[in-house]
């Protein structure tokens, strides 16, 4: 309990300062899935480390010390009592940030829902009349399916083969449910900050695993590539913010991955990033454990 409890915290700096590398060595479908269920993983066991922290304060509570001094007996403090208080301020602090992250996600999918009102359920692709250009693919719901909406402004600053890989892009992002990986991270990282950098991973490679998709659809990396540039180029005139929501350098870096030989499937590296997902987990067992033979012996 001393040791394992404080496990998950120390994996989670190790895997934020190892998704990087592995977001650039690892094929993006590959990396996406195994990034993703390690910080689902650690995020869940830290959390659940907190609440074994401040479960050790039952210690405090009048009737187990007044029966303990009764008793004659000392208790056992496997942890300070600060850091139970402080336990209890972070859980406190994850459940606000993770309602918040809910409720952006929720206010996001009816926003981009109800821009595809009015058209019939078998409609694919959704034209919008705007001068801002941009592509979007919305995700389905249990009453929705999934939709690509591209505004008027991108369709005519593209050409038709641009066109083309303009909507592979954005069926990858449907056919694969990456929304479900990029949401994912948001709550791991609610829960536990120290995962930002695995988020910003996720979020690229699901871009980078649709851009690959598209180069595979439309049999041309090259002209994926310019694609991938046009768009960019199109969208900053018109906002600070490039195409699908990248900034410059990460445009830059699509655009450059997609001029090389697609990443290998480093399976021994997946591996061991999947290994520090489980890692945590069996860390916060293992104090989980203890503090049940602490409970047992405090409230025998």
């Amino acid at each position: 309990m001393r040791i394992g409890v404080y496990t998950p915290l120390a994996l989670s700096l190790l895997l934020a300062a190892v998704a990087p590398q592995v977001g650039r060595r690892v094929a993006p479908a590959l990396a996406a899935r195994v990034l993703t269920t390690a910080a689902v993983l650690t995020a869940a066991a830290t959390t659940w480390a907190l609440v074994l922290l401040t479960a050790t304060l039952v210690n405090e509570t009048p009737p187990v010390a007044a029966e303990a001094r009764a008793d004659g007996r000392s208790l056992p403090e496997p942890v300070p009592e600060t850091i139970a208080a402080a336990a209890i301020l972070a859980l406190g602090l994850i459940a606000h940030r993770t309602y918040r992250a809910l409720r952006r996600e929720r206010a996001t999918r009816r926003t981009l829902h109800r821009l595809c009102e009015g058209h019939p359920a078998d409609t694919e692709l959704i034209v919008a009349a705007s001068p801002i250009p941009h592509a979007f693919a919305i995700p389905a719901t249990a009453t929705a399916p999934g939709r690509i909406l591209v505004t008027a402004a991108m369709l005519a600053a593209l050409q038709p083969d641009e066109r083309r890989v303009l909507l592979a892009h954005e069926r990858a992002h449907l056919a694969h449910r990456h929304a479900r990986y990029a949401y994912a991270v948001v709550l791991a990282t609610a829960a536990n900050p120290l995962l930002a950098p695995v988020r910003t991973t996720v979020t690229f490679l699901v871009e980078r695993w649709a851009d690959e998709h598209a180069a595979e659809a439309v049999g041309d990396r090259g002209a994926t590539a310019r694609a991938l540039a046009r768009a960019a180029l199109v969208a900053q005139h018109s906002r600070p913010a490039c195409a699908l929501n990248f900034t410059d350098r990460a445009v830059t870096r699509r655009i450059a991955a997609l001029q090389t030989t697609p990443p290998p499937h480093l399976w021994p590296l997946a591996a061991a990033v999947l290994a520090l997902g489980v890692l945590p987990a069996l860390g916060a067992a293992d104090a989980t454990r203890d503090l049940l033979q602490l409970l047992e012996h405090t409230l025998s």
